[in-house]
């Protein structure tokens, strides 16, 4: 049975990993990448376009299905090695969440709905992964219809 996951990310790092076919959560750690498993989902939360520039993106920028592959380490250069893992991206755009706030099990009803996001890497429940995927697709111009469920 796949989990479904909830990465953060600046979305200018999100469509880096997206072009190149991979995920990186929580600066490279390895950790957080061990708890998720092939056939896993993940969906990423951009709080900003760049990182470190609080510009209000506050957007799902991505959504995908992770590989077989293991996590392992990449050499970036510059003496940074983060761990990385695979993934078939389904879709990319930039879906805001403040209209979903209400929709998300994690952030309905929540006045610090932001409080899951510092984590990182987080689960979620399968509805909430389609939810945003069909956000992401609709914002893309994609036909939604969720790949997930």
């Amino acid at each position: 049975m796949p989990r479904y996951w909830i990465g953060i990310a600046s979305a200018d790092h999100v469509r880096r990993g997206a072009g190149e076919g991979f995920m990186q959560v929580c600066h490279g750690k390895s950790g957080p990448l061990k708890r998720t498993a092939p056939g896993d989902f993940i969906a990423y939360y951009s709080p900003s376009r760049v990182m470190g520039v609080k510009d209000g993106l506050q957007a799902f920028t991505a959504c995908g299905r992770i590989r077989d592959r293991d996590p392992y380490e990449f050499d970036a250069g510059g003496g940074f090695v983060p761990f990385r893992r695979d993934v078939d991206w389904i879709a990319a755009g930039e879906a805001k969440i403040l209209p979903m706030l209400q929709l998300l099990s994690f952030t309905a009803g929540k006045t610090n709905w932001g409080q899951p996001f510092r984590y990182g890497l987080f689960s979620i429940p399968a509805e909430d992964f389609v939810l945003i995927e069909q956000a992401i697709r609709q914002s893309s111009g994609e036909r939604t219809g969720a790949v997930a469920a």
